[in-house]
């Protein structure tokens, strides 16, 4: 038995970490799939409503306004709404200062609970959404909204690239395999994920959701579970700025996995009903096993550690440690592979 949960561990962590991603590959290229490159936008554009939750996001609003005036997009084919969750600061008034169509002062309910207000409110043909400090490109929306002359697709999500403050990009190789990650599972079905820069929803996709269930993780699943499909838009770009300390990354990635947890264990994600086949493998591979992973290595070490007295499991243990150790003096060696 131990040396099943041993081996059924290990093969899980390999097939998430490593073997998902060349099979995706290998797939497209067997089955094809749409081509890359967006679709040209129909003509006239949609009206799209543009909304921004904002919380106590005074020092930032005025700038992210000003970036979506600039857009290429028609000024009487854009509505601008911003939801301001409860702050008590002066995110409102610079809203509406810098030039925003709506600006609704809502009590505090949380982020889901502001874009839902918004989205009563707003008059668009397409819902975009985007966050108070993300900066999306002048040419951003149109390849978003293009996206959605494909009758099937009900989300579409584009590019967030993260910088530091003098602008250099700051994504590494982690980043840049999540967003291949996307493309592919893009191409073969639809994504298992989206981010909340960058995306748009069709007004008769939009769900209203428990606030726990943040937009990132939730819709594509669901919209895909009521026959929608979900693409990820590489030319649209959006860019952010790092966080700039590593406890900073900390508190922002328990953020997000204290809202992953939920929608995992009770918000559909599990569920595989609704799912077509190969989503639901991709579901299990890219979601499921990703968060799981910290649970697998814990499971692996602890069965190598029972097994140890066997030639091989020394050698697995041996290997766990030297990982473990490079993790550790990774800060302090400036040379490592």
């Amino acid at each position: 038995m131990l040396r099943l949960v041993f081996w059924l561990s290990t093969a899980l962590l390999a097939w998430t970490q490593v073997l998902y991603g060349p099979f995706l590959f290998a797939l497209r290229r067997l089955r094809g799939g749409p081509p890359d490159g967006a679709s040209p936008l129909a003509a006239p554009p949609p009206r799209v409503s543009l909304i921004v939750a904002a919380y106590r996001e005074e020092a930032v609003i005025a700038a992210k306004i000003a970036n979506t005036l600039a857009l290429d997009w028609p000024r009487d084919r854009l509505e601008v709404i911003v939801a301001v969750d409860g702050a008590a600061d002066a995110t409102a008034e610079r809203a509406r200062a810098a030039g925003a169509d709506r600006v609704l002062e809502l009590p505090r309910g949380g982020k889901v609970r502001a874009q839902d207000a918004a989205v009563r409110a707003a008059s668009g043909e397409l819902l975009a959404f985007s966050d108070a400090n993300a900066l999306w490109a002048p040419g951003a929306l149109e390849p978003l909204a293009a996206a959605f002359g494909d009758p099937e697709v009900g989300y579409a999500c584009g590019q967030v690239r993260f910088v530091n403050d003098e602008g250099t990009n700051q994504e590494g190789v982690y980043w840049r395999y999540e967003l291949w990650l996307r493309a592919q599972e893009s191409a073969l079905a639809s994504v298992t994920g989206g981010n909340g820069a960058i995306y748009a929803v069709r007004p008769a996709a939009y769900l209203e959701m428990d606030p726990v269930m943040g937009h990132d993780l939730s819709l594509p699943f669901n919209l895909v579970k009521r026959g929608w499909r979900a693409v990820y838009v590489p030319e649209a770009v959006a860019t952010e700025k790092m966080v700039p300390s590593i406890e900073g990354e900390w508190r922002r990635k328990r953020r997000m996995m204290s809202h992953a947890w939920p929608i995992v264990l009770r918000g559909g994600l599990l569920s595989p009903r609704g799912y077509p086949p190969l989503y639901a493998l991709m579901i299990f591979s890219h979601r499921v096993l990703r968060y799981a992973t910290p649970a697998l290595h814990v499971l692996v070490a602890a069965t190598t550690v029972a097994l140890r007295r066997r030639p091989l499991y020394r050698a697995a243990a041996a290997a766990q440690i030297a990982l473990l150790g490079a993790a550790l003096t990774g800060g302090r060696v400036p040379r490592r592979p």
